[in-house]
C-alpha cells in the first residue's frame, strides 16, 4: 500500500508558475514509477507526466511539454511537478499517481492515487 499526499497547488495569473509536491508513505518509493495526471470540470482525468524510478527517464504529455518538469528525490519519498507558463487551459485537479511502468498513460493503469490539489490559472 502507498499513501500519496499532494500540495502546493493554488490561484496563479496566465503566465506564471506553480511547483507541486507529493509525499509518499507505505512501500518503497523508489520501487515505482510515478506520474502526474489531471482532470478539469467535466473532463476526463488526462495524463500530464511521468519520471521512472530513479529519475532517469521522463515522459510528458503534448500540451505541457517544454512548460512543466516532474522530478523526484527518493530520499525524501517526495515527487515535484514545476508548472512554468500557465494557461487558462491548465486549470484543473492534479493527482499525482504509482504505476507499474513508466510508459503508462492511462488512469486504470496507475494502482495509488492521492486526494489531488486544485490549480486555478486566471486570464
Amino acid at each position: 500500500q502507498v499513501q500519496l499526499v499532494e500540495s502546493g497547488g493554488g490561484l496563479v495569473q496566465a503566465g506564471g508558475s506553480l511547483k507541486l509536491s507529493c509525499v509518499a508513505s507505505g512501500r518503497i518509493f523508489s520501487d515505482y514509477p510515478m506520474g502526474w495526471f489531471r482532470q478539469a470540470p467535466g473532463k476526463e482525468r488526462e495524463f500530464v507526466a511521468a519520471i521512472s524510478r530513479g529519475a532517469s527517464s521522463t515522459y510528458y504529455a503534448d500540451s505541457v511539454k517544454g512548460r512543466f518538469t516532474i522530478s523526484r528525490a527518493n530520499a525524501k519519498n517526495m515527487v515535484y511537478l514545476q508548472m512554468n507558463s500557465l494557461k487558462p487551459e491548465d486549470t484543473a485537479v492534479y493527482y499525482c499517481a504509482s504505476s507499474g511502468s513508466l510508459y503508462d498513460r492511462y488512469p486504470y493503469e496507475y494502482h495509488y492515487w492521492g486526494q489531488g490539489t486544485q490549480v486555478t490559472v486566471s486570464s
